[in-house]
Order: structure tokens, then C-alpha cells, then sequence
């Protein structure tokens, strides 16, 4: 068996194409949707990101507004302008890139954005909203795994069991709350897990989130099972790859995403989609 892929690039199209014909909707009714991107610092990484997320708006007709300021930007400082765009009706989304220099609050900068803005999803009203099961943003990259998993007619889990790797507050926690909300039966291994194998061999869907190259392989994986891969690594060659061992996992699964070009574009995609629907909820 060889896996077949869900294309995230192809994916990501169809959405932003999605996005566009309901910009151009409420553009018809004298709204711009508006999406403010604030970046901290000159970390590269992040330089490559905001870039990308600014020309994806544009080219669904979304604006985006860039701030670029130095690492040095006093938190009081930072805190002001998010007040000043929260308090902007021309503005419908506010996403501060992180990581944040080390002297800036993460958590208080983005308890800062008024939750109706928080396009990133990762506010704590987001995130309760998420929990109970209410209307809300949901971080971008869980909820682009979850449309993925909608593309190859997954979309009610009923019955399946699900595997998330890693804990973080924007993947891993998230992650199993959607898949819950599916009907999944959901397993969260991190760490502390004693026998990652012992699970992940009984899933129907893993999704790999540990930030650890090569954390799943092929004898880990229940032949045809779902493999979503979230991680960001590079290899011994500098390549960039994921946390799953593509090749050997390819072998046995039904599906996999690939790395590059599977999960990062739905990640940004998604952006999209919430700041497109910050800006409809706005205008009603």
C-alpha cells in the first residue's frame, strides 16, 4: 500500500478561492475586509511568515495592513497599538506574529486583542468558545487539519479513534477539542506518554504535532490509517520535513500530508477564512 496524499497546496487554493468570491461580496456592499499583521522583531522565520500571510490576503482581495517593529518595542508600546486597532471599525482581524522577543508577555499581548479580532484563534474566549462548543475563531492550523480531513470525506469520526502528538495551546489541545467535536475518540500523547506506539498503532487518525523529527514511523501506524504531519524540522541536509517519517509511513497509511506543501498552506488559508468571517460578523 502507498498512501495517497492530501494535497495542502491544492487544498489551500480551493479555499482561498472561497474567500475571495466573499470578499468581493462584502466589497459590493462598501466593506473592506481588513486584516492588521503586527511583527516584533527580525526573527527570520517570521519575516518568511508574515510575507506570506500579507500576499495571501491580497490576492483574495482581503487588505493587509504589515507593522514591522524593532525587537526592542517596549510591551507598553505594543499594547497601545493593539488597543488603537481594536478600537478601529476599519479593522476587522489583528494577528500578532510570534515568537515575541523574550521581554514581551506572549499571553498578555494576546489576552490584549479584543476576542471579535482574534483571527489567530488563540485568545482565552476563543479557546473557551472552542471548549464549549460555541461560535468562535479556531486556531488556524488545527482547524485547516480538520478541513483536511473534510476534503477526503472524514467528516464525522464516529467510531474512529484519534491520536494527537503533542499538547501545545495551538495544536495539540485544540486539535483533539475539533476532533472530539467530530465524534472521534481522541488520545493526546506528549512526553509524558509511557508507550507512544501503544496508541498510535490502534488510531485511525494520528495527527503528528510534536515538533520532533521522525517521532512517528512506519511500525507505529495501523495500516491505512489517516497521518496528518504538522511538524516543521529540518534534516540532517537542512531539507526542511515534518514529524513524521514520510517515506517508511507512506508505506503503510491510507493517507498522509506531505511536508512541505500539506499542512503549512492550510494554516494560512485558514487565517483567511477567520479573518473573511471577522469581517461578516462585523457587518451584521
Amino acid at each position: 500500500m502507498t498512501a495517497q496524499l492530501i494535497d495542502g497546496n491544492a487544498l489551500a487554493a480551493q479555499i482561498r478561492a472561497e474567500v475571495a468570491g466573499r470578499t468581493a461580496a462584502l466589497k459590493a456592499r462598501g466593506i473592506q475586509p481588513h486584516l492588521a499583521i503586527i511583527l516584533v522583531g527580525d526573527n527570520p522565520a517570521s519575516q518568511v511568515y508574515v510575507k506570506s500571510k500579507a500576499a495571501d490576503s491580497e490576492q483574495t482581495g482581503l487588505k493587509a495592513t504589515l507593522e514591522r517593529y524593532p525587537a526592542s518595542l517596549p510591551e507598553s508600546a505594543l499594547l497601545e497599538r493593539i488597543a488603537a486597532l481594536n478600537a478601529d471599525a476599519g479593522v476587522h482581524g489583528i494577528l500578532v506574529q510570534l515568537p515575541l522577543p523574550a521581554h514581551l508577555n506572549a499571553s498578555r499581548v494576546i489576552e490584549a486583542i479584543a476576542p471579535e479580532k482574534d483571527v489567530d484563534g488563540f485568545h482565552i474566549a476563543s479557546a473557551g468558545a472552542l471548549m464549549t462548543g460555541q461560535p468562535g475563531f479556531r486556531p488556524c492550523t488545527p482547524y485547516g487539519c480538520m478541513k483536511m480531513l473534510q476534503s477526503i470525506s472524514m467528516n464525522d469520526l464516529r467510531g474512529k479513534n484519534a491520536v494527537v502528538i503533542g499538547r501545545s495551546n495551538i495544536v495539540g489541545k485544540p486539535m483533539a477539542l475539533m476532533l472530539l467535536a467530530a465524534n472521534a475518540t481522541v488520545t493526546v500523547c506528549h512526553s509524558g506518554t509511557a508507550s507512544l506506539a501503544a496508541f498510535t498503532r490502534q488510531a485511525d487518525v494520528i495527527v503528528a504535532a510534536a515538533g520532533q523529527r521522525k517521532v512517528l514511523t512506519a511500525d507505529m501506524v495501523k495500516p491505512g490509517a489517516v497521518v496528518i504531519d504538522v511538524g516543521m524540522n529540518r534534516d540532517e541536509n537542512g531539507k526542511l520535513c515534518g514529524d513524521v517519517d514520510f517515506e517508511g509511513v507512506r508505506q503503510v497509511a491510507g493517507w498522509i500530508t506531505p511536508v512541505p506543501g500539506g499542512v503549512g498552506p492550510m494554516t494560512r488559508a485558514m487565517l483567511l477564512v477567520n479573518t473573511i468571517e471577522a469581517a461578516e460578523r462585523a457587518s451584521r
